[in-house]
């Protein structure tokens, strides 16, 4: 598959932390190859060859599966930073191809302990970075270093600051990618592209309001100090975050793949669930408000934070929003999960009804919210004209993206969308902290006249992680 990302391997090569060492000695093996005349059209030569990083709950329930679904690409290598999932990984990736092809033989999925050496196998076109929130914009901005296309999982960032240094990445680069908002996509929630174009075509008369529902999540009790699974690089999984010890509730189970792991309760690896669900609404609700390339001029909130024990994001919170355009966002746990349009002519809400992503979902079985909704029927059957507003389509999020790594037209949830979408989440969590209104300008991406919430902005970095070490000397070139 030919790469057009404008960044060559020689400029990767200079930047990368692993510049010092040479292909021949990471052990690089390439995949066992079925002949062309075996396959057709369908043969290795002509797909998209992928790369995991990360095997875990939403790669093996979601991401793989999705991928397995199109033929014009195959998964030739996993990474991960615990050998068991490594193991586990090549296991899932190649029990599948077997069975598909009935081949034994059909292919040999390379296994990494460390995804930058991965990175340096130039038959790898695209990779999906399925990993904890803190460890998203430095492995997609060396992949887009390195010239391969990606999907990565949302939040795009732990940090606004980390946020701008990817879109920046991506656009000089020119790679290929896709942020894992799949609310956008027909299959399998076509309900909010509905929502968010009825609204937008004045459905509901002019938009005033939106309201968000997320949860909060619980707090832990304290956890005690444990010895470090001797499969886990654990220095290197808490990355450019502070040194802390290890428990298991602090990181994922050794057990399971598809249980909820102990990072996403901890802010030293995100911001809770603002982050977790709130990419997703937050994004719907920028799409149906037209402002998905910009963000609120003014935030406030509060949230209960827990008070001890080892899981310490937000409980339940408040959080209000004001934008250029005169729209105000509402979002909290007492809203239904799901978002909200309100306009002075009635109001449509969208949820994902029943349909889950993973079994750890948060939603109510029994009492699932219906998948669309509004105060008058008629709106609902209403039909977008020729010559009205029509947004993007895009049948199933992971498709989108392959189809748009051949045909180079960017994806339905790019990588400046999905940076504002998160930015108002982790501005939300800000406000949170803070308890007071904040004055946010959208295009310097700064707080006015506020030294303490623009320290908010970014994080210290742990040396040799982070972004800002990454890019030391790429932004020379």
């Amino acid at each position: 598959m030919n790469k057009k990302c404008s960044v060559s391997r020689r400029d990767f090569l200079k930047t990368s932390t692993l510049a010092a060492a040479s292909v021949a000695a990471s052990g690089i093996v390439f995949p066992t190859i079925v002949p062309a005349s075996v396959l057709g059209k369908n043969a290795p030569s002509n797909k998209i060859n992928i790369a995991q990083i990360g095997f875990g709950r939403i790669s093996s329930t979601y991401d793989l599966p999705e991928i397995f679904k199109n033929d014009i690409a195959r998964v030739i290598a996993v990474a991960d930073l615990d050998s068991k999932r490594v193991a586990l990984g090549k296991q899932f990736i190649e029990k599948f191809y077997n069975g598909k092809t009935g081949s034994q033989n059909y292919i040999n999925v390379k296994t990494y302990g460390d995804y930058r050496e991965m990175l340096l196998n130039k038959d790898i076109d695209a990779v999906i970075i399925s990993t904890p929130d803190h460890w998203h914009a430095q492995p997609a901005i060396e992949a887009a270093m390195a010239g391969k296309d990606i999907y990565l999982q949302k939040p795009t960032s732990l940090t606004i600051k980390e946020g701008r240094q990817l879109s920046d990445v991506i656009h000089r680069t020119k790679c290929i990618l896709q942020i894992g908002s799949q609310q956008r996509s027909m299959s399998p929630y076509p309900q909010f592209k509905k929502a968010c174009e009825l609204v937008l075509n004045g459905r509901i008369g002019r938009l005033h309001t939106v309201y968000i529902g997320l949860p909060g999540d619980p707090s832990g009790k304290v956890e005690p100090e444990m010895p470090v699974p001797p499969n886990l690089n654990y220095d290197m999984w808490l990355g450019s975050t502070p040194l802390a010890y290890y428990t298991e509730n602090r990181v994922h189970p050794q057990n399971s793949l598809t249980e909820r792991p102990g990072w996403l309760r901890c802010e030293q690896f995100g911001a809770g669930m603002i982050t977790g669900w709130g990419a997703h609404h937050f994004d719907i609700a920028h799409w149906g408000m037209g402002t998905e390339y910009t963000g609120p001029v003014e935030i406030e909130g509060s949230a209960e934070f827990p008070k001890s024990g080892l899981w310490d994001v937000h409980g339940d919170f408040d959080i209000r929003a004001k934008y250029a355009n005169g729209v105000t966002i509402i979002a909290g746990g007492t809203n239904p999960n799901g978002v909200k349009f309100v306009g002075d002519e009635g109001w449509i809400f969208a949820s994902r009804g029943a349909v889950k992503i993973t079994a750890s979902d948060p939603t109510n079985p029994g009492k699932e919210l219906k998948a669309i909704d509004s105060d008058n029927p008629k709106i609902l059957e209403s039909v977008i004209g020729e010559n009205e507003i029509h947004l993007y389509e895009s049948p199933e999020q992971h498709r989108n993206w392959l189809d748009c790594i051949v045909s180079r037209k960017q994806p339905i949830a790019p990588v400046e969308v999905g940076h504002r979408s998160n930015s108002v989440c982790l501005l939300s969590h800000i406000a949170m902290k803070l308890k007071r209104k904040l004055y946010w300008d959208p295009l310097r991406e700064k707080f006015i006249n506020d030294d303490e919430a623009n320290k908010m902005l970014s994080r210290p970095q742990r040396f040799p992680y982070g972004t800002d070490y990454v890019l030391k000397d790429f932004l020379k070139i």
